[in-house]
């Protein structure tokens, strides 16, 4: 839990401005070269071999005019240096349309190390198979990989987030009816040839091969020679093996397939809160980068941000002059009915109750922290969403829950401790999107990534950590400053603005929403303007899962 930082200055609206159009075009140049994946070199030599990239396979198999939701666009972004990188975390995935119905979509990146997996591919594969196992999501695997990257195998092989949870998946997503469809469209090799075989249907392309050891690796272990085709080419699994449902001569002729065969599927019930879906109605379009400033010192009131991202403005606010430094209540978006919890970024002066310090009759709150009534009336509200059956958004920009004498007396930690209950325990969809801070213990409160949303996304304004850059900054220098006078060491003031300027440096790095996005505590970043159209699609892929466990909380605090 942390303390509120509130020596921000205030924005002038240019500002803010401007620090939006940087920020969005530092992104989409970033999502730029996350896109170019091994590069033009790497691109050529995979067009040479009469194969498409990834994600031209995915812009051939979903329908024409209808948006790819890429997810985890930033996987492994900066990370692997030492081995050239890993863009993208060699391997594409996302949600898209095909037939005229929502697919998660995984496609291999040859161009990226021939696409074998490294650490954070195979976490980036499972988290897109639990994304479509929660929302009974149908998939297509579009594979073309050399298996697992070697060099890190120790990393790769036998955790329960490692690659073998793939298979498990891949095995519990068919028990649960849960179309696959995978399409080999070049290498498929070692443990990964299991992953296509696991499906309902297999397709392969000519030229590609499928088997659990190449050539090499064969006559290194049993000294027989053996040529690709003969051991795992398409046409000795269609026609010997019996391996392969359909053989196809290339790419195009494969994706045609996928699409005729995903257009013959059974479409499944909804889930019951989407058969109350009503007309559509529009959003005021307002700019929402003119709401939210860029940082953290522009203070706001919430209650626009959601009436611009609802229905025809519509809002049903809960509680509204009630532990007012979180914002509820009931809207629809899309048609659906959602109910919001979002942090109220405004100054508020609350009133107190009689029996107080004399003569004191109000208090000044501040936005984006967690007060206990704030904490009190979300954890009640969560369970009326609950009881109503509808989902959940989440708007997170919060500092982190109260602290001090005052507040510990009020019995913070346990009001607290009931909003984490909540939270934990709901069991309707929850979709979380952080539009600025995301701090402490308020991220465990406002549904971070350890609560299961369905879909998570960012803002390119937030920031991700145990506490503020400046607050954690101080606090690790005191520590590190503490240390060097054990030691014997007294710096001068050289050497104190040199440590501050490193912890604060390494610090802001980690905040950065990349830093968060490589390593898939957020499913993708995404610009504010597009919030609307991605939740109403996210709440589309939700919509396919008929199912609602019963809502038990256990101990809940009072």
């Amino acid at each position: 839990m942390t303390e509120t930082d509130t020596s921000a200055p205030a924005q002038s609206s240019t500002h803010a401005g401007s620090a939006w159009a940087d920020a969005l075009t530092c992104l989409q140049a970033d999502q730029s070269k996350v896109h170019a994946g091994g590069g033009t070199k790497a691109q050529a030599r995979q067009h040479d071999k009469n194969r498409l990239t990834a994600r031209e396979r995915i812009a051939r198999l979903t329908d024409e005019g209808t948006p790819f939701d890429e997810l985890m666009t930033f996987a492994g972004w900066e990370m692997y240096a030492d081995v050239g990188g890993c863009p993208s975390g060699g391997v594409v995935t996302g949600i898209g349309t095909v037939a005229g119905r929502p697919w998660m979509v995984i496609a291999n990146d040859a161009t990226v190390k021939a696409g074998a997996f490294f650490p954070i591919t195979a976490k980036k594969v499972i988290r897109a198979q639990t994304i479509a196992l929660e929302n009974h999501l149908p998939l297509i695997y579009l594979v073309d990989s050399a298996g697992v990257y070697l060099p890190m195998q120790d990393e790769i092989f036998p955790d329960q987030d490692d690659f073998g949870r793939v298979f498990y998946l891949n095995a519990r997503m068919s028990a649960r009816g849960i179309p696959q469809i995978a399409a080999i469209m070049g290498n498929c090799v070692a443990g990964g040839a299991y992953l296509p075989v696991m499906c309902d249907t297999l397709i392969m392309t000519e030229g590609s091969g499928l088997y659990l050891a190449g050539p090499a690796l064969v006559k290194a272990a049993i000294g027989q020679v053996v040529d690709s085709e003969e051991l795992g080419g398409a046409d000795m699994h269609a026609a010997i093996a019996g391996t392969v449902d359909y053989k196809e001569p290339d790419d195009d002729a494969a994706l045609r397939r996928v699409r005729a065969l995903a257009d013959l599927y059974a479409q499944g019930d909804v889930a019951p809160w989407a058969r109350r879906r009503a007309e559509v109605r529009e959003a005021s379009g307002r700019d929402l980068s003119e709401i939210v400033g860029f940082e953290s010192g522009k203070t706001y009131d919430v209650r626009d941000l959601i009436t611009s991202i609802t229905d025809g403005g519509e809002f049903h606010e809960f509680k509204p002059e009630y532990g007012e430094t979180i914002v509820c209540g009931f809207s629809r978006v899309g048609g659906y009915p959602v109910a919001f919890v979002a942090n109220q970024r405004t100054v508020i002066k609350k009133k107190l109750k009689s029996g107080g310090e004399p003569g004191l009759r109000t208090r000044i709150e501040v936005g984006g922290v967690i007060y206990g009534d704030s904490a009190d009336k979300a954890a009640r509200f969560i369970l009326d969403a609950n009881q109503a059956g509808v989902p959940l958004v989440f708007l997170s920009d919060v500092t982190g829950f109260m602290v001090g004498r005052d507040s510990e007396q009020e019995g913070i930690i346990r009001r607290g401790a009931k909003l984490v209950n909540a939270v934990s325990n709901s069991v309707v969809p929850k979709i979380t999107i952080i539009t600025g801070g995301s701090f402490g213990a308020g991220n465990y409160a406002m549904n971070g990534k350890a609560f299961g949303p369905r879909f998570i996304f960012a803002w390119p304004s937030a920031k991700y950590a145990v506490m503020s850059g400046n607050a954690a900054a101080k606090t690790l220098m005191d520590i590190q400053l503490a240390a060097l006078k054990r030691a014997g060491h007294e710096p001068d003031d050289e050497d104190l603005k040199r440590l501050y300027d490193e912890v604060k440096s390494k610090y802001d790095t980690e905040l950065d929403p990349r830093y968060a996005a490589a390593r898939l505590w957020v499913d993708e970043i995404i610009p504010p303007n597009e919030t609307r159209d991605r939740l109403i699609r996210a709440l589309d892929a939700c919509a396919g899962n008929p199912h609602q466990d019963e809502l038990r909380v256990g101990v809940f605090q009072v």
